[in-house]
């Protein structure tokens, strides 16, 4: 069984986690504290204390992790359905309608700018200069993703059969990320290291995290509840107690502005 050739662009894949901002906040993964640390020996500051925008903040996951670390936040949102998630969950931190194509933010007013699993719906023609400007001297910007970590056999085959039906895979569309395709002019001189954890959730936690991706949410109810049903009956058969270890690698890219 395959899902429509249909190709849904790039902008209704952007938006199409307005229709599922609970599901989404209910089921992804957050991050580990191993980034947040990452990050501040990187950047060589604390976030404790900085001034830090979250771009594309969606539902808060990266926001709550800013936050809880002392961050002065303000979160980055566009979509509608996300930013009423993100009042339910993160009420004490403010939250503004923009991306990262145009930062309703003052010029050199950030410590870090943090984009986690969002920098990819922006044009980095636009968001590379919209990000030199808002930051400080010294400021830095993070960008991450949670990636499957593809040498786990059950993970490399579910990629493959995420591949068969929709044409494409999850964790294929972020491991590939790198230097050249965040910014293609070079402007940055981003730095790269990744991370490596693991969380233990039901079946049906990890099936709910898989679709609330953009790819099944595109392609309708109807293909991605048929294949997610499939793919409960092979990881009971690898997880007969109904829990799955999922293994991430977060590919983390940061650069300070001079």
């Amino acid at each position: 069984m395959t899902a429509s050739s249909h190709t849904p662009s790039h902008t209704t894949r952007a938006h199409s986690f307005n229709s599922a901002a609970a599901q989404y906040a209910a089921n992804r993964p957050s991050y580990p504290t191993a980034l947040l640390d990452t990050i501040e020996d990187l950047a060589g500051r604390p976030l404790a204390g900085a001034r830090v925008a979250d771009v594309g903040a969606g539902t808060g996951i990266a926001t709550a992790l800013l936050h809880a670390r002392g961050a002065d936040v303000i979160a980055v949102e566009p979509g509608d359905g996300m930013a009423v998630q993100f009042r339910r969950t993160l009420p004490d931190v403010p939250i503004v309608r923009g991306d990262g194509n145009h930062l309703p933010l003052a010029t050199a007013s950030l410590d870090f700018l943090t984009y986690a699993q969002s920098w990819h719906w922006t044009d980095p023609a636009r968001s590379v200069p919209e990000a030199l400007r808002v930051l400080r001297p010294g400021g830095a910007l993070a960008l991450w993703w949670n990636t499957g970590a593809l040498d786990v056999p059950w993970l490399a085959e579910a990629a493959q059969r995420i591949d068969r039906y929709f044409g494409e895979s999850i964790p294929a569309n972020t491991k590939n990320v790198n230097a050249r395709v965040v910014d293609p002019t070079g402007r940055l001189g981003l730095t790269r290291r990744e991370v490596r954890w693991s969380r233990r959730v039901p079946v049906d936690t990890h099936l709910a995290n898989i679709g609330s991706h953009s790819m099944f949410l595109v392609h309708g109810e109807e293909a991605s509840t048929a294949f997610l049903a499939e793919e409960r009956d092979h990881l009971m058969r690898v997880f007969p107690d109904g829990l799955v270890e999922e293994v991430y690698d977060v590919i983390l890219l940061l650069a300070t502005r001079a």
